[in-house]
């Protein structure tokens, strides 16, 4: 659907609770009229949608049935009834799932203007998936240079801003897992991985083992579940295990406890730190003064997988719930 053209507006409603993976029948499109901006609001045509593994985790009971569903959002204002959300502007809001929002200006941020930066960069390395990355070497592991790293669903998009990022930062040897041979290639070829291995081809601790067998200094965890345990395993003495996220039991809440030695927390002076990048939405200019320099030079590349039109948002959701994607996965209007 071409929203530049539209005369009606789409949302996306979620209409049942899944168990397990979720599927098109747990969602519904809904048409209606392009909705009118209140005083003190802006009409925004949304141009970009971010599908992200925690909108799997909401369905489950934090998203209202029959609503219009969440997410981070990129879009033109278009009608405007407040004077900081200027009519042309490019902003940033969390209405998404749909082709047209109204915001207040507390709901929505401008987007800075750097030259050179493509605008889908904004919900990538320069949006919430970038952010948790360097939150996650910066604050949370405090990353030194020249310390090893490991990093699990390491082609994901916050798995390729991490290695990414990380590289530029000084790390050591980068360590990555992903779900197929391809996404091992990309992650060396592309992303700046030393080794990267499939975690479909053995027990995860082996293959981590073989890929870092002097061990690692920090874990970043988009997974948990095995790559968990086999972290800790390979974890030197003061290393540090960043929680990010649990896509594996996203699907599998009846999934199998973590095993792994449990002196070795105490034993080894591990730190163990999970966190929300909400907490850290102050940090976001100072990702753009550390990534956007790197980002015109050539150094940086947003890892993005892109699927054109809003009709197919659903189809991207769900691709990427099974691995479908390659860094992050965006929703483009055509």
């Amino acid at each position: 659907m071409d929203a530049s053209t539209a005369t009606a507006a789409l949302t996306v409603h979620q209409i049942a609770r899944p168990t397990g993976f979720p599927a098109p029948h747990h969602f519904r499109f809904v048409e209606s009229t392009i909705p009118e901006p209140a005083p003190g609001t802006a009409l925004v045509e949304n141009l970009y949608w971010s599908v992200d593994p925690y909108h799997r985790e909401m369905m489950d009971g934090d998203f209202e049935l029959n609503t219009p569903l969440e997410g981070r959002t990129l879009g033109r204002v278009i009608d405007s009834r407040d004077s900081a959300l200027p009519e042309g502007e490019i902003v940033f809001h969390r209405h998404g799932w749909r082709t047209h929002s109204v915001v207040r200006p507390d709901e929505a941020r401008r987007l800075p203007h750097h030259e050179g930066v493509p605008l889908s960069a904004y919900l990538s390395i320069l949006g919430g998936t970038g952010l948790t990355a360097y939150v996650a070497l910066t604050r949370i592991a405090q990353l030194r240079e020249g310390e090893d790293l490991f990093v699990s669903a390491a082609a994901g998009g916050v798995g390729t801003a991490t290695g990414r990022l990380a590289r530029l930062m000084g790390a050591g040897r980068l360590v990555g897992s992903a779900g197929t041979p391809a996404k091992v290639t990309y992650l060396k070829e592309r992303v700046g991985y030393d080794d990267a291995f499939d975690y479909h081809a053995g027990p995860v601790a082996g293959l981590l083992a073989k890929a870092a067998p002097s061990g690692i200094d920090v874990y970043v965890d988009n997974v948990g579940g095995e790559h968990l345990g086999a972290a800790i395993g390979a974890l030197r003495e003061r290393g540090r295990v960043v929680r990010v996220g649990t896509v594996g039991q996203y699907n599998t809440p009846d999934a199998p406890p973590v095993r792994f030695n449990h002196a070795d927390i105490v034993e080894k002076s591990i730190r163990m730190e999970g966190f929300l990048v909400s907490n850290h939405r102050n940090l976001q200019e100072e990702l753009y003064e550390f990534a956007v320099p790197h980002l015109r030079s050539g150094r940086l590349a947003p890892d993005e997988t892109v699927v054109e039109d809003f009709g197919r948002i659903v189809e991207a959701f769900l691709s990427m719930l099974r691995g479908g994607n390659t860094g992050k996965m965006i929703v483009k209007r055509i």
